[in-house]
């Protein structure tokens, strides 16, 4: 069973990573920077990478025993 933090974060990085991947989404769509005063390409890659990595947090604190 996992305990309450645990949960509690996993549930954070789940959210925190699903939000930051439809905003990546949506200003990717509209040819729009996901970031002031960096290259289109390059915000959206760290973006999508940044919101991949907290997914991949949140799997992990909602799988551990």
């Amino acid at each position: 069973m996992e305990s309450v933090p645990a949960v509690f974060a996993g549930a954070v990085f789940a959210l925190f990573g699903g939000a930051l991947m439809v905003w990546t989404g949506v200003r990717v769509s509209r040819a729009e920077p996901v970031a002031v005063g960096v290259g289109r390409i390059t915000s959206a890659v760290l973006a999508g990478v940044a919101a991949l990595v907290s997914l991949g947090l949140a799997a992990y604190c909602l799988t551990r025993p």
